[in-house]
């Protein structure tokens, strides 16, 4: 067998345009060895059946405890907080996520548009602002507060209380690290507060939808479970930030599919899949530990092993996606992207994320048809970041 492709996290080449550093290794092999200082190495599945095989089959590629929550240090107190749905597997993870899925079906996320809408022109009112006497960050004014705000809307937190979310929104961005454990606390502090206030006063919030929820044997969700939900609502909620930042790169690099969604505000659904399948900010899933020795795609995987999908060559997999480099709103198949995984562990937010970034994108080629970068685009820095492709900045005139 040839030697395996590996794969610096790292390397410049790949901080830079992940899509094309993976694509030679992909073709060359279904997987390759990740590394990057400081962390165990791990397999990356490159290809699309793999990756979807794998994400979907738990009992040989469960999640791993190498995840960031369990690395946080935190009180024995506040550690039941951090097992949340996105940690647990088969029974726990099949009831939790049985009792939960109702409140985040598209439906739901549908009847919560008109509310998204609203806060979507009230940032771009506050980007019109800034711009009029020159270039403004779209992600500091609308990409990183959108998602906070619609998470608040969501959970019902009071107004008084949204700076100090604002706050936790920034302190998970920030990475698992010294940051967030110190938030940690804080966070479950208004996050019991948030379901305290539902139970005594129902709205239409998701919140309250998770206080009356129950099966049909009367099981319902702990006290434990609710809070832990809503903070990882909290960090969830943070995912349309930058993918609605590379969006609007993407579409102002692109003029002809910037026009045409510009046209057709109908694109919108299908231009949304398609830009997830293009420039998906998340590069790689949380990593899934192997529970036996056993091969993926004909490469030996020994026990113990950490396995993890990467998400810039399985979205533009020529096996799957024809013309996978060509950005195309119209395509018909992008829906078949993994940009929300797979499987049990399919993101719960992802209608809502879907819905934020529409809203958004729409709304803001509506309200600005000169829209354009302030700066070429290859002077757009981008983060300097092996698990997230993002801008640092995305400065823009209207």
């Amino acid at each position: 067998m040839l030697a395996l492709p590996e794969i610096d996290l790292t390397d410049p080449a790949v901080l830079n345009d992940p899509f094309t550093a993976y694509a030679p290794a992909r073709e060359r092999s279904p997987l390759a060895r990740l590394r990057a200082p400081g962390m165990p190495p791990m397999w990356g599945v490159l290809r699309h059946v793999e990756a979807r095989a794998m994400l979907a089959d738990p009992a040989r590629f469960a999640l791993s405890p190498a995840s960031y929550a369990f690395r946080l240090e935190v009180s024995d107190e506040l550690r039941p907080y951090l097992h949340t749905v996105q940690e647990m597997e088969g029974a726990k993870h099949v009831r939790l996520r049985k009792l939960v899925a109702p409140a985040f079906t598209a439906r739901r996320a549908a009847e919560f548009r008109p509310r998204i809408e609203r806060i979507v022109d009230e940032l771009l009112d506050d980007l019109a602002e800034h711009a009029a006497d020159g270039p403004a960050d779209l992600l500091t004014r609308v990409a990183h507060p959108l998602p906070m705000a619609v998470m608040c809307e969501l959970v019902g937190i009071p107004a008084e209380d949204r700076p100090r979310w604002r706050g936790y929104g920034a302190a998970i961005s920030a990475g698992a690290g010294a940051v967030f454990a110190a938030a940690f606390p804080e966070i479950i502090r208004d996050a019991e507060a948030a379901v305290e206030a539902r139970r005594r006063e129902p709205l239409d919030d998701i919140v309250s939808d998770l206080v009356r929820i129950h099966d049909e044997d009367g099981d319902r969700l702990t006290d434990v479970e609710l809070v832990a939900l809503v903070w990882l609502l909290v960090l969830a909620g943070q995912t349309p930030s930058n993918l609605i930042a590379n969006s609007v790169e993407a579409l102002l690099a692109h003029p002809d599919q910037l026009a045409a969604l510009r046209a057709d505000p109908g694109l919108a659904p299908r231009a949304v899949e398609e830009l997830i399948r293009w420039c998906s900010p998340q590069l790689l899933t949380i990593p899934r530990l192997a529970a036996q020795d056993g091969e993926l795609a004909g490469v030996p995987i020994a026990k113990g092993d950490l396995v993890t999908a990467v998400l810039p060559a399985v979205n533009r997999d020529p096996r799957v996606f024809a013309d996978p480099d060509t950005l195309d709103i119209t395509r018909t198949g992008a829906a078949s992207h993994l940009g929300f995984a797979h499987g049990p562990h399919f993101c719960l937010g992802a209608a809502f994320a879907r819905i934020q970034t529409q809203v958004a994108l729409t709304a803001l080629l509506r309200r600005a048809p000169g829209l354009a970068l302030a700066v070429p685009q290859e002077e757009v820095r981008r983060a300097p970041d092996g698990g997230t492709w993002r801008p640092a900045a995305l400065p823009v005139t209207l």
